[in-house]
């Protein structure tokens, strides 16, 4: 890894926590990644801030690279692939983009070694979770590859079938955003009652960080540890009972639903078609 070039096209927050993640666990060296992007600003900063090559062609970066990472919004994918020329035949490309499938991918690009992978924000601590998949014309090598650079995120899950790859983008890939909803909701919970904010903020925030250790350490069901804090008649048994009767559960179960409608239909928009006007423009 250490001697791979790798460039990412998109040099968003995901692409600056794996530039991160890769160089504190020291499996690349900075002069061989690169950041690219239309913004040269945002090279200027990150090259200040880790070292590393930027450049405002994404063609250019591409093509020196042994892997090519898509770091890239939904929306901007099509364009962009249809910019990105001369990329190697025996380079990876590296998708982190929700609803891009490998046929996109690989037809938009013309190129057949495509991993396809779903991380989420708190691999900008390196606290993150990516399920990941490949083309079957990705190679061990490539996979121990995609596996390391994942890693420099979190936790990585390997799969065979792709259609989890959208399965994980409407549950984990998404999910922090529900945690920081139900957070922010307790939060204010405590204020409407009469906590000053910061303090209403500590109780919240370690009550969480606090149960999912606990939940860890315990290694028992949710609802057995949930039974174990709700006792018959009590403060919990009521609180429960309004959630319950207002469709908490149903309520989570539609939003992660729709957010994996969602995906399969960003999957499904067609890359469209490269031709000579396109290449002009």
């Amino acid at each position: 890894m250490l001697k791979k070039k790798i460039a990412f096209i998109g040099p968003g927050v995901m692409a600056e926590a794996m530039i991160a993640g890769l160089l504190r666990k020291k499996l690349a060296n900075s002069e061989n990644i690169t950041a690219a992007g239309p913004r040269e600003e945002r090279g200027i900063e990150l090259t200040k801030k880790y070292g590393i090559k930027s450049n405002t062609d994404n063609s250019s970066a591409a093509s020196r690279a042994d892997v090519v990472v898509l770091s890239v919004k939904p929306q901007r994918l099509t364009e962009v692939m249809k910019g990105l020329k001369g990329i190697r035949s025996d380079a990876l490309v590296l998708s982190i983009i929700a609803g891009a499938n490998i046929k996109k991918i690989s037809a938009g690009l013309k190129h057949k070694s495509v991993v396809r992978s779903m991380p989420n924000t708190p691999g900008q601590i390196g606290e993150g979770i990516t399920v990941w998949t490949s083309s079957k014309e990705v190679t061990e090598e490539q996979q121990e590859m995609a596996r390391a650079i994942l890693g420099a995120l979190g936790d990585e899950v390997f799969v065979e079938d792709e259609s989890y790859l959208d399965m994980a983008t409407a549950l984990s890939g998404s999910g922090p955003a529900y945690v920081f909803l139900f957070t922010e909701a307790l939060i204010d919970a405590g204020v409407h009652m009469g906590f000053p904010r910061r303090i209403a903020e500590q109780l919240v925030l370690q009550t969480i960080k606090g149960s999912v250790s606990f939940y860890h350490q315990a290694g028992r069901h949710p609802a057995t540890l949930r039974n174990q804090v709700t006792s018959p008649g009590g403060t919990s048994a009521e609180a429960l009972y309004y959630l319950e009767k207002a469709g908490f559960r149903t309520a989570i179960s539609r939003a992660i639903w729709a957010a994996y409608q969602r995906s399969l239909e960003l999957g499904k928009e067609k890359p469209g078609h490269i031709d000579t006007n396109d290449e002009e423009r």
